[in-house]
This record gives C-alpha cells, structure tokens and sequence, in this order.
C-alpha cells in the first residue's frame, strides 16, 4: 500500500501534520481527485484517518494512524527477515533544550493535557508549554480527573494562561491542536508548525451530552501522538 509514490508521499506529509485534502493536493503537484482517491485507499487499509473540521464542517482533516502504520511496517519488516523486526529499545535520549508550544482555543482540556503529557513522558527533558486564543476562566473538570485518574498526573492547580503568556518565548515547535486556533493569526518565528486536528471534549460538556469518554479519548489519542512525536524531538537534537 505504501510503495506506490504518491501514496508514498501522502504519508510522508501527513507524518508531519494534520491536512485537508486540498492541502495535500497542493504539497504533492496532483490534481485533488486523484489525491482523493489514494487517500480513500488509504483509509480503507487503516493507515490514514479522516475527522470532520470542529472549526469548518464543510472540512475534513486527515491524519495519519501512528500506531497501525507502526505495526504494518514492523510486520512487514519481519516478514522479509526476523532481525528487522521492530527494535525494543525505548530508551529516551538527552533531548538537547527543544521546547514545544500547544495551543488550542480555551487551554482547558486539549493542550493542558498535552503539555502534561509531554513534560512527563519526556521526564522534564522537553521544555512544553500550552497556551489559548481565548483562555477559559479554569481547566474543564474533566481534564483534571482524566489525567489522574488515567495517568496519575496533578492538574488540579493549573490555570488557564493566554498566548500573550507566552509571546516573549521562542520555541522549536508550535503544535495547534484545534483547527480554529489553527486559522488564529499568529507569529512564531523559525518554529515548525504542525496542527493535530482534535475535536473539542468541552463542547460535548456544554451541549449537555455525556463527555467523559470523550475526553478519555482526546487523552489517549494525544498520548499515542506524543509517543511518536518523542523520536522526532530527540532525532533533531
């Protein structure tokens, strides 16, 4: 599935962010139709994942599924020869002083929880910050319980802060994880822009409908990304 070149290239931009479809149109010189129709392939094998834009429901931004990609291509190495099997080693190298910037609109559930998530999986080593275009006044309830409760981590005294928290700071990746802060302007120098496009589990709160398991799910999903983005951090140091 991977060895056709534009799929190829499909997933090598989607390894760096979240697209819409006529993004990734543009990034690889072919006609939208055509990326759609490989996209489509890609979906149907799990190895790209598509969410309806929270900001433009009109817009859907693809992804790509880490952890099935992951163990397709281990599964294929080993295949060919045991000894490509997938490494075991998971030890997490000096990461040299990058930083990572999250932000989302209220900074009260995704990018808090993502910046908790980074700071402890990479033991302090990454400096990790989270901020929102419009901060709301506290974290949503369920960001603190789902963080204790799933991953034994204290949030109970963390407020809200603004991007102009944050605007004297540089840092080596800004990581949007709504796609209307996405559209937020804003200036981040020479940091790599990446965008994760997550649904928001405070809106499910406010429309009255169950949202813990949503929240559950935003957690988890933001882990498995933060697996994955750690390599990165300490590859580029």
């Amino acid at each position: 599935m991977a060895a056709h070149p534009l799929r190829w290239a499909l997933l090598r931009e989607l390894s760096g962010s979240d697209r819409r479809v006529r993004e990734l149109a543009t990034a690889v010189d072919e006609p939208q139709n055509l990326v759609s129709y490989h996209l489509g392939l890609l979906r149907a094998a799990g190895l790209v994942e598509a969410r309806r834009s929270s900001f433009d429901g009109r817009d859907s931004y693809y992804h790509f599924n880490l952890a099935r990609c992951a163990a397709a291509f281990g599964e294929a190495a080993a295949a060919l020869h045991p000894a490509l099997g997938p490494s075991t080693d998971t030890t997490l190298r000096p990461t040299g002083g990058r930083s990572v910037l999250f932000m989302c609109t209220g900074n009260s559930a995704r990018s808090p929880m993502a910046e908790a998530l980074l700071r402890h999986r990479s033991h302090g080593r990454v400096r990790v910050a989270s901020a929102g275009s419009h901060p709301k006044p506290r974290l949503h309830p369920n960001t603190v319980r789902v963080m204790r409760e799933d991953y034994g981590l204290d949030l109970s005294h963390r407020h809200p802060q603004a991007l102009t928290a944050v605007a004297g700071r540089s840092f080596d990746y800004v990581i949007t994880l709504c796609d209307k802060v996405r559209e937020y302007p804003r200036e981040h120098g020479s940091a790599l822009a990446i965008h994760w496009s997550l649904p928001d589990p405070g809106a499910a709160a406010a429309t009255g409908r169950a949202s813990y398991p949503l929240f559950r799910s935003v957690a988890t999903e933001l882990n498995t990304r933060i697996e994955f983005l750690l390599p990165i951090l300490t590859h580029n140091s």
